[in-house]
């Protein structure tokens, strides 16, 4: 499935809007072509990347980067680029409101779920509460006849003796 893709303001647009260099047919790559291009969501993938530490993040980008096809940079200047892109995103104090939000969205799912649950157990229990007082079938011990035909009774007619 191809990713879906924001044109709002995002706090990760330098970071998005950055060239990462020139490819051979002499376009500039940016890094949020780079990221479409392998198919990861560009602000989804920025948000990670500035939550994690700087050298982790580096790390991370450059290999990304290293793993472009059609670039003009050597392999072994991915680490520099990386750092250069990495410098542009936010701190990550603005970005743990983005990973907050998304906590709050799960304890509002966990949240939902307990009640659903709570609603199943309570359907039953009134269901078993209710089936409990229900009155006994007769027993048939034999002892009286019992007829499985229901023909009324022998009644005069009016006018008959």
């Amino acid at each position: 499935m191809a990713p879906i893709f924001s044109l709002q303001y995002s706090e990760y647009g330098d970071f998005l809007y950055a060239p990462i260099g020139e490819e051979k047919n002499g376009m500039v790559l940016t890094a949020l072509s780079a990221l479409a291009r392998i198919e990861l969501d560009p602000w989804q993938e920025a948000a990670r990347l500035a939550l994690l530490p700087t050298e982790v993040a580096k790390g991370r980008l450059a290999s990304i980067i290293s793993g472009l096809p059609n670039g003009c940079w050597a392999r072994s200047d991915a680490g520099t680029i990386a750092a250069r892109l990495i410098a542009l995103l936010p701190a990550p104090k603005a970005s743990q409101a983005l990973s907050r939000g998304t906590t709050r969205g799960n304890r509002s799912l966990s949240y939902r779920v307990a009640v659903f649950a709570f609603f199943v157990v309570l359907n039953i229990a009134v269901f078993v509460v209710f089936r409990s007082h229900e009155p006994a079938p007769a027993i048939d011990d034999g002892n009286h006849a019992t007829s499985t035909t229901n023909t009324p009774p022998d009644v005069p007619m009016f006018g008959s003796k």
